[in-house]
Protein backbone atom coordinates (compact mmCIF):
# COMPACT_ATOMS: atom_id res chain seq x y z
CA UNK A 1 0.00 0.00 0.00
CA UNK A 2 1.47 3.37 -1.02
CA UNK A 3 2.60 5.67 1.77
CA UNK A 4 2.99 2.80 4.21
CA UNK A 5 5.94 3.26 6.58
CA UNK A 6 8.45 0.41 6.52
CA UNK A 7 8.88 -1.36 9.88
CA UNK A 8 12.13 -0.70 11.74
CA UNK A 9 15.05 -2.97 10.99
CA UNK A 10 15.96 -3.16 14.69
CA UNK A 11 13.91 -2.42 17.79
CA UNK A 12 14.84 -2.74 21.45
CA UNK A 13 12.08 -2.96 24.04
CA UNK A 14 12.86 -2.27 27.71
CA UNK A 15 16.39 -3.50 27.18
CA UNK A 16 18.34 -3.89 30.42
CA UNK A 17 21.75 -5.42 31.06
CA UNK A 18 23.13 -5.75 34.57
CA UNK A 19 26.49 -7.08 35.69
CA UNK A 20 25.84 -8.03 39.29
CA UNK A 21 24.85 -4.79 41.01
CA UNK A 22 25.99 -2.61 38.09
CA UNK A 23 23.25 -1.72 35.61
CA UNK A 24 25.07 -0.89 32.37
CA UNK A 25 21.92 -0.52 30.24
CA UNK A 26 18.56 0.33 31.79
CA UNK A 27 15.17 -0.02 30.06
CA UNK A 28 16.31 1.35 26.70
CA UNK A 29 13.78 1.59 23.87
CA UNK A 30 14.94 2.68 20.44
CA UNK A 31 14.55 1.84 16.77
CA UNK A 32 16.69 1.81 13.64
CA UNK A 33 14.45 2.73 10.68
CA UNK A 34 15.02 1.07 7.33
CA UNK A 35 17.43 2.93 5.05
CA UNK A 36 18.71 5.22 7.79
CA UNK A 37 21.91 6.08 9.59
CA UNK A 38 21.12 6.09 13.31
CA UNK A 39 23.76 7.20 15.81
CA UNK A 40 24.00 6.08 19.40
CA UNK A 41 25.91 8.64 21.45
CA UNK A 42 26.69 9.42 25.07
CA UNK A 43 29.60 10.22 27.40
CA UNK A 44 32.32 7.66 28.08
CA UNK A 45 30.96 4.79 30.17
CA UNK A 46 27.35 5.53 29.21
CA UNK A 47 26.71 1.93 28.15
CA UNK A 48 26.88 2.27 24.37
CA UNK A 49 29.23 -0.62 23.62
CA UNK A 50 27.43 -2.83 26.15
CA UNK A 51 24.19 -2.15 24.29
CA UNK A 52 25.96 -3.00 21.00
CA UNK A 53 27.19 -6.26 22.48
CA UNK A 54 23.68 -7.21 23.60
CA UNK A 55 22.32 -6.43 20.12
CA UNK A 56 25.09 -8.56 18.57
CA UNK A 57 24.30 -11.52 20.84
CA UNK A 58 27.53 -11.34 22.86
CA UNK A 59 25.65 -10.58 26.10
CA UNK A 60 22.33 -12.00 27.20
CA UNK A 61 19.91 -9.27 28.34
CA UNK A 62 18.76 -9.16 31.94
CA UNK A 63 15.34 -7.81 30.94
CA UNK A 64 13.57 -6.74 27.76
CA UNK A 65 14.06 -8.02 24.25
CA UNK A 66 15.34 -7.15 20.78
CA UNK A 67 13.44 -7.51 17.51
CA UNK A 68 15.41 -7.80 14.28
CA UNK A 69 13.64 -7.73 10.91
CA UNK A 70 10.35 -8.22 12.73
CA UNK A 71 11.41 -11.27 14.75
CA UNK A 72 12.16 -11.40 18.46
CA UNK A 73 15.72 -12.73 18.51
CA UNK A 74 17.29 -11.68 21.80
CA UNK A 75 15.70 -11.95 25.25
CA UNK A 76 16.09 -13.85 28.47
CA UNK A 77 15.52 -17.61 27.93
CA UNK A 78 12.02 -18.99 28.43
CA UNK A 79 11.29 -22.56 29.59
CA UNK A 80 14.96 -23.35 29.22
CA UNK A 81 14.63 -26.10 31.82
CA UNK A 82 12.75 -28.17 29.24
CA UNK A 83 15.66 -28.37 26.82
CA UNK A 84 17.83 -30.81 28.85
CA UNK A 85 14.94 -33.29 28.63
CA UNK A 86 15.48 -33.35 24.85
CA UNK A 87 19.11 -34.33 25.43
CA UNK A 88 18.50 -37.19 27.83
CA UNK A 89 15.16 -38.73 26.73
CA UNK A 90 16.43 -40.49 23.54
CA UNK A 91 19.47 -42.15 25.19
CA UNK A 92 17.58 -43.00 28.37
CA UNK A 93 14.74 -44.52 26.34
CA UNK A 94 17.34 -46.62 24.51
CA UNK A 95 18.97 -47.70 27.76
CA UNK A 96 15.56 -48.56 29.21
CA UNK A 97 14.98 -50.77 26.19
CA UNK A 98 18.41 -52.29 26.82
CA UNK A 99 17.34 -53.19 30.37
CA UNK A 100 14.14 -54.82 29.08
CA UNK A 101 16.03 -56.81 26.44
CA UNK A 102 18.61 -57.97 29.01
CA UNK A 103 15.86 -58.93 31.48
CA UNK A 104 14.17 -61.05 28.81
CA UNK A 105 17.41 -62.90 28.08
CA UNK A 106 18.35 -61.08 24.92
CA UNK A 107 21.73 -61.72 23.33
CA UNK A 108 24.78 -59.97 24.74
CA UNK A 109 25.58 -58.55 21.30
CA UNK A 110 22.17 -56.87 21.06
CA UNK A 111 22.55 -55.42 24.56
CA UNK A 112 25.97 -54.02 23.70
CA UNK A 113 24.63 -52.50 20.48
CA UNK A 114 21.79 -50.80 22.38
CA UNK A 115 24.20 -49.44 25.00
CA UNK A 116 26.41 -47.97 22.30
CA UNK A 117 23.37 -46.63 20.47
CA UNK A 118 22.22 -44.82 23.60
CA UNK A 119 25.69 -43.34 24.08
CA UNK A 120 25.74 -42.25 20.45
CA UNK A 121 22.32 -40.59 20.81
CA UNK A 122 23.49 -38.72 23.94
CA UNK A 123 26.59 -37.40 22.14
CA UNK A 124 24.52 -36.45 19.08
CA UNK A 125 21.90 -34.54 21.08
CA UNK A 126 24.57 -32.67 23.05
CA UNK A 127 26.46 -31.69 19.88
CA UNK A 128 23.19 -30.58 18.26
CA UNK A 129 22.42 -28.41 21.29
CA UNK A 130 25.84 -26.77 21.07
CA UNK A 131 25.77 -26.19 17.30
CA UNK A 132 22.06 -25.30 17.35
CA UNK A 133 21.27 -25.65 13.63
CA UNK A 134 18.26 -23.81 12.21
CA UNK A 135 15.97 -26.84 12.34
CA UNK A 136 16.79 -27.35 16.02
CA UNK A 137 15.94 -23.73 16.82
CA UNK A 138 12.60 -24.09 15.04
CA UNK A 139 11.92 -27.30 16.94
CA UNK A 140 12.57 -25.54 20.25
CA UNK A 141 10.19 -22.75 19.24
CA UNK A 142 7.43 -25.26 18.50
CA UNK A 143 7.90 -26.66 22.00
CA UNK A 144 7.59 -23.17 23.51
CA UNK A 145 11.28 -22.95 24.41
CA UNK A 146 13.03 -19.66 23.63
CA UNK A 147 16.81 -19.43 23.43
CA UNK A 148 18.38 -16.03 22.90
CA UNK A 149 20.35 -15.61 19.67
CA UNK A 150 24.13 -16.05 19.78
CA UNK A 151 26.62 -13.96 17.76
CA UNK A 152 26.71 -16.50 14.92
CA UNK A 153 22.90 -16.56 14.87
CA UNK A 154 22.81 -12.77 14.53
CA UNK A 155 25.34 -12.84 11.68
CA UNK A 156 23.28 -15.48 9.90
CA UNK A 157 20.14 -13.40 10.49
CA UNK A 158 21.81 -10.41 8.81
CA UNK A 159 23.73 -8.39 11.39
CA UNK A 160 27.24 -7.20 10.49
CA UNK A 161 29.49 -5.25 12.84
CA UNK A 162 32.89 -3.73 13.47
CA UNK A 163 34.54 -3.29 16.86
CA UNK A 164 35.75 -0.40 18.99
CA UNK A 165 39.22 -1.98 18.99
CA UNK A 166 40.18 -3.35 15.58
CA UNK A 167 39.81 -7.14 15.47
CA UNK A 168 41.36 -8.30 12.22
CA UNK A 169 43.30 -11.49 11.56
CA UNK A 170 46.67 -9.75 11.53
CA UNK A 171 48.63 -12.51 9.79
CA UNK A 172 46.06 -13.04 7.04
CA UNK A 173 45.83 -10.98 3.86
CA UNK A 174 43.17 -8.36 3.34
CA UNK A 175 41.32 -10.66 0.94
CA UNK A 176 41.49 -13.58 3.36
CA UNK A 177 40.00 -11.39 6.10
CA UNK A 178 37.08 -10.54 3.82
CA UNK A 179 36.62 -14.19 2.86
CA UNK A 180 36.26 -15.04 6.55
CA UNK A 181 33.26 -12.72 6.61
CA UNK A 182 31.66 -14.73 3.80
CA UNK A 183 31.96 -18.03 5.66
CA UNK A 184 28.36 -18.13 6.91
CA UNK A 185 27.04 -17.64 3.36
CA UNK A 186 29.08 -20.31 1.59
CA UNK A 187 27.31 -23.49 0.45
CA UNK A 188 30.16 -25.89 -0.32
CA UNK A 189 30.58 -28.66 2.26
CA UNK A 190 33.83 -29.92 3.83
CA UNK A 191 33.54 -32.91 1.49
CA UNK A 192 33.39 -30.54 -1.50
CA UNK A 193 36.56 -28.85 -0.25
CA UNK A 194 38.31 -32.19 0.28
CA UNK A 195 37.43 -33.48 -3.19
CA UNK A 196 37.83 -30.08 -4.89
CA UNK A 197 34.46 -30.47 -6.58
CA UNK A 198 33.30 -28.16 -9.34
CA UNK A 199 30.91 -26.43 -6.92
CA UNK A 200 33.71 -25.72 -4.47
CA UNK A 201 36.10 -24.40 -7.12
CA UNK A 202 33.41 -22.16 -8.62
CA UNK A 203 32.35 -20.85 -5.21
CA UNK A 204 35.96 -20.15 -4.27
CA UNK A 205 36.53 -18.13 -7.43
CA UNK A 206 33.24 -16.26 -7.04
CA UNK A 207 34.01 -15.45 -3.41
CA UNK A 208 37.47 -14.13 -4.26
CA UNK A 209 36.00 -11.88 -6.96
CA UNK A 210 33.34 -10.60 -4.55
CA UNK A 211 36.00 -10.02 -1.88
CA UNK A 212 38.07 -7.88 -4.27
CA UNK A 213 34.93 -5.95 -5.23
CA UNK A 214 34.22 -5.17 -1.56
CA UNK A 215 37.83 -4.13 -0.99
CA UNK A 216 37.50 -1.77 -3.93
CA UNK A 217 34.20 -0.44 -2.58
CA UNK A 218 35.78 0.59 0.73
CA UNK A 219 38.83 2.11 -0.98
CA UNK A 220 41.36 -0.73 -0.82
CA UNK A 221 41.82 -1.42 -4.54
CA UNK A 222 44.89 -3.56 -5.19
CA UNK A 223 45.53 -4.21 -1.48
CA UNK A 224 44.02 -7.70 -1.39
CA UNK A 225 47.38 -9.49 -1.06
CA UNK A 226 48.75 -7.35 1.79
CA UNK A 227 48.82 -8.67 5.34
CA UNK A 228 46.28 -6.92 7.55
CA UNK A 229 48.96 -5.98 10.08
CA UNK A 230 50.92 -4.10 7.40
CA UNK A 231 48.02 -1.85 6.43
CA UNK A 232 47.87 1.70 7.82
CA UNK A 233 45.47 2.27 10.69
CA UNK A 234 42.79 3.92 8.55
CA UNK A 235 42.94 1.12 5.99
CA UNK A 236 42.56 -1.46 8.74
CA UNK A 237 39.33 0.29 9.72
CA UNK A 238 38.19 0.09 6.09
CA UNK A 239 39.12 -3.58 5.94
CA UNK A 240 37.01 -4.29 9.00
CA UNK A 241 34.04 -2.65 7.29
CA UNK A 242 34.66 -4.72 4.13
CA UNK A 243 34.69 -7.89 6.22
CA UNK A 244 31.39 -6.88 7.86
CA UNK A 245 29.87 -6.19 4.43
CA UNK A 246 31.01 -9.64 3.29
CA UNK A 247 28.53 -11.21 5.71
CA UNK A 248 25.75 -9.71 3.50
CA UNK A 249 24.14 -7.86 6.38
CA UNK A 250 20.71 -6.30 6.56
CA UNK A 251 22.01 -3.92 9.26
CA UNK A 252 25.57 -2.68 9.82
CA UNK A 253 26.81 -1.84 13.34
CA UNK A 254 29.86 0.42 13.46
CA UNK A 255 31.55 0.96 16.83
CA UNK A 256 33.61 4.20 16.74
CA UNK A 257 34.79 3.66 13.15
CA UNK A 258 36.58 7.04 12.88
CA UNK A 259 38.38 6.88 16.24
CA UNK A 260 42.02 7.91 15.91
CA UNK A 261 41.64 9.30 12.39
CA UNK A 262 42.78 12.70 11.15
CA UNK A 263 40.23 15.12 9.60
CA UNK A 264 40.85 14.02 6.00
CA UNK A 265 40.51 10.33 6.89
CA UNK A 266 37.36 11.08 8.84
CA UNK A 267 35.84 12.96 5.90
CA UNK A 268 36.61 10.02 3.60
CA UNK A 269 34.93 7.61 6.03
CA UNK A 270 31.85 9.83 6.19
CA UNK A 271 31.65 9.61 2.41
CA UNK A 272 31.92 5.82 2.64
CA UNK A 273 29.07 5.66 5.17
CA UNK A 274 26.90 7.69 2.81
CA UNK A 275 27.69 5.30 -0.06
CA UNK A 276 26.84 2.28 2.08
CA UNK A 277 23.47 3.83 2.80
CA UNK A 278 22.64 5.06 -0.71
CA UNK A 279 24.36 2.56 -3.01
CA UNK A 280 23.86 -0.59 -0.94
CA UNK A 281 20.60 0.50 0.71
CA UNK A 282 22.03 -0.68 4.00
CA UNK A 283 20.94 0.92 7.30
CA UNK A 284 23.68 1.74 9.79
CA UNK A 285 23.70 1.90 13.59
CA UNK A 286 26.70 3.95 14.63
CA UNK A 287 28.54 4.63 17.90
CA UNK A 288 30.70 7.70 17.48
CA UNK A 289 32.31 10.36 19.70
CA UNK A 290 33.14 12.79 16.89
CA UNK A 291 30.12 15.08 16.89
CA UNK A 292 30.99 16.43 13.44
CA UNK A 293 30.52 12.93 12.09
CA UNK A 294 27.35 12.30 14.08
CA UNK A 295 25.70 15.60 13.13
CA UNK A 296 26.89 15.37 9.55
CA UNK A 297 25.56 11.96 8.54
CA UNK A 298 22.85 10.89 11.00
CA UNK A 299 19.16 10.72 10.16
CA UNK A 300 18.36 10.11 13.82
CA UNK A 301 20.26 10.13 17.10
CA UNK A 302 19.65 8.29 20.38
CA UNK A 303 21.49 9.57 23.45
CA UNK A 304 22.16 7.45 26.52
CA UNK A 305 23.77 8.44 29.80
CA UNK A 306 24.48 6.11 32.73
CA UNK A 307 22.73 3.36 30.77
CA UNK A 308 19.45 5.26 30.27
CA UNK A 309 18.05 6.90 27.16
CA UNK A 310 17.85 10.64 27.81
CA UNK A 311 17.05 12.00 24.34
CA UNK A 312 16.13 10.99 20.82
CA UNK A 313 15.48 12.86 17.60
CA UNK A 314 17.05 14.56 14.62
CA UNK A 315 20.54 16.06 14.90
CA UNK A 316 19.04 19.54 15.34
CA UNK A 317 16.69 18.37 18.09
CA UNK A 318 19.41 16.51 19.96
CA UNK A 319 21.87 19.40 19.65
CA UNK A 320 19.39 21.71 21.37
CA UNK A 321 18.30 19.25 24.09
CA UNK A 322 19.16 20.54 27.57
CA UNK A 323 19.65 17.04 29.01
CA UNK A 324 22.17 16.20 26.29
CA UNK A 325 24.09 19.42 26.94
CA UNK A 326 24.08 18.66 30.66
CA UNK A 327 25.34 15.10 30.11
CA UNK A 328 28.27 16.27 27.99
CA UNK A 329 29.14 19.60 29.56
CA UNK A 330 27.70 19.53 33.09
CA UNK A 331 24.83 21.37 34.75
CA UNK A 332 26.54 24.72 34.58
CA UNK A 333 26.33 24.66 30.80
CA UNK A 334 22.53 24.51 30.78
Amino acid sequence: MSGQIAPPVLRTVGLTKAFGGLIAVKSVDFEVPAGSITSLIGPNGAGKTTLFNVVAGLYEPTEGHIEFLGNRVIAAPERGWLEPLLWILPPFATWALTYVVASMGGSDNLVQVLILLGLGLLITTLITAVIRPAWYGKFLTRLGIFKTARPNDMVTAGLGRTFQNIRLFANMTALENVLVGMHSRLKASPLDALLRTRQQVLEEATSAAEGRRLLGFVGLVGRDGELARNLPYGDQRRLEIARALATRPKLLLLDEPTAGMNPSETAAMMTLFGRIKTELGLPILLIEHDMRVVMGISDGITVIDHGEKIAEGTPAEVRANSRVIEAYLGKGAV
